[in-house]
């Protein structure tokens, strides 16, 4: 099983990179964890935004492995406590297949996103930065397999 952030945004500053970098390497092969990055729609002066989180939505849906279990990020998702994300990665790897993790812009999701998950995931009712998200997700998602395999990082 692999594990895709689907992300708008690019250009992320060093940190975000080195902080993504660190966990993602602390994961097994079969639970890999991949970022693929949405470069985000012009946001000029006039700027039509409702067509550019459109766009950035058909490029996310583009990005999808195919069979995927697809898991939108959204302040209004349900939220999982640590150990319920680690139940559900044991759930994931169960069956088998690629879990897509979808994180929209500044506008948030497409609606056509939204439609396509099979799950609606919140990490916080707070609004959270874009790049500060993907270091959170990262840091959970190696927390949550720590407590799958025993490893004593989550205490």
């Amino acid at each position: 099983m692999r594990l895709h952030l689907i992300a708008v945004g690019n250009r992320m500053p060093g940190w975000v990179e080195q902080g993504w970098a660190e966990y993602a390497k602390r994961l097994p092969a079969d639970c890999a964890l991949v970022l693929h990055e949405i470069a985000p729609g012009k946001r000029t002066k006039g700027a039509d935004l409702e067509r550019a989180r459109r766009e950035e939505g058909e490029k996310m849906l583009a990005a999808l492995p195919k069979g995927a279990h697809v898991v939108a990020l959204e302040v209004e998702g349900r939220s999982w406590s640590t150990e319920e994300l680690a139940q559900r990665l044991n759930d994931w790897r169960g069956q088998g297949c690629d879990v897509a993790l979808l994180v929209g812009g500044p506008e948030g999701l497409a609606d056509a996103c939204r439609a396509r998950a099979d799950a609606q995931w919140s990490l916080s009712k707070l609004t959270l930065p874009h790049p500060l998200v993907r270091i959170v997700l990262a840091e959970q998602i190696y927390r949550a397999w720590s407590i799958t395999q025993g490893h004593p990082y989550h205490r």
